[in-house]
């Protein structure tokens, strides 16, 4: 892993927030507690959690154009939907009663791997915003069922390499991103051969590098959350 670092309650008015940097990768997430949920849940008494994403103008090498100004590209669509599945695949929807938390991810800096911190991230601001829910009396208890993140692996120069920067990423032959709980399971797994097909040795070692980082990045959440 590149150096890590994980910072919650970093915004004064959002029920939740985190800043995390990795490498010179550097997010900004929030999450915001709504007392509803999207029309085709009302009635279910099923609560709801969602994420957007998007990268500030030059947080990248190049400037690029707000979202507010284009629309949500398909890339930003991807990950944002990609996050909030990760979110929803660790809470207790069920339990949660008819309120919406929306995570926000800004990617202020990005030297590769946004979406596998901003994962990371919003589950440290999903707990606090959880745990202000249960100080309000929204909910009777926090329904995060157990600890997610998610990290890169790729084979780069013909390497198994864990937590990519930008210039590997953009080079390497195979490109993975891992989402995984800390029971072990996986929530996704997205891996693409850019240039040779890679064989299962290949791929073991590369989830093995996959299951250490994250087990890493957990222990960090942890410590940023006082567990």
């Amino acid at each position: 892993m590149r150096s890590v670092t994980i910072e919650r309650g970093v915004a004064k008015f959002a029920e939740g927030s985190c800043s995390i940097k990795i490498g010179d990768t550097h997010m900004l997430v929030t999450a915001t507690v709504e007392d509803r949920v999207p029309p085709f849940l009302k009635g279910t008494g099923q609560g709801w959690v969602t994420a957007e994403y998007s990268m500030l103008p030059r947080s990248g090498r190049d400037r690029n154009q707000r979202d507010s100004n284009r629309g949500p590209n398909g890339r930003s669509l991807e990950i944002q939907r990609l996050i909030g599945r990760s979110l929803r695949a660790v809470v207790d929807l069920e339990s949660m009663g008819e309120k919406s938390v929306l995570i926000d991810c800004d990617a202020i800096q990005a030297d590769g791997g946004t979406r596998c911190a901003s994962i990371t991230a919003a589950y440290v601001a999903l707990q606090d915003a959880m745990e202000w829910m249960v100080a309000k009396r929204m909910v009777r208890r926090n329904v995060v069922k157990e600890p997610i993140a998610a990290v890169s692996v790729g084979i780069y120069r013909g390497q198994e390499v864990l937590d990519l920067n930008y210039d590997e990423d953009s080079t390497a032959g195979t490109d993975m991103n891992v989402v995984m709980t800390e029971s072990g399971k996986f929530v996704e797994i997205q891996g693409t051969a850019e240039s040779d097909p890679f064989g299962t040795d290949h791929l073991a070692k590369m989830l093995a590098l996959a299951k250490k980082g994250v087990t890493e990045l957990i222990q960090l959440q942890k410590q940023a959350l006082g567990r």
